[in-house]
């Protein structure tokens, strides 16, 4: 088998800024940017914007996104589409 074929599997720490929950895993990606963990160790972390500790489908919670902006604009952008 070939040498250095597969990426190195270490663990590393994921951050969800959502929820500011912070958990230990094994991955393939890495970071430059590290912290000390819980145990004494530093690890990489990596900056999640969403995870399954702030995901409304895990958590069941639903947040309220205001879509009367969105429906507006859209309305004000095709206002006069396909009239001569």
């Amino acid at each position: 088998m070939k040498a250095d074929a597969h990426p190195k599997y270490a663990p590393i720490v994921f951050h969800d800024l959502a929820s500011g929950e912070k958990f230990l895993t094994r991955s393939t990606a890495t970071s430059q940017k590290t912290i000390e963990w819980e145990d004494g160790n530093t690890y990489p972390v990596i900056d999640v914007e969403i995870s399954a500790a702030s995901h409304p489908f895990y958590t069941g919670k639903q947040r309220i996104m205001d879509s009367a902006g969105r429906v507006e604009r859209f309305n004000a952008r095709f206002k006069n589409f396909g009239k001569k």
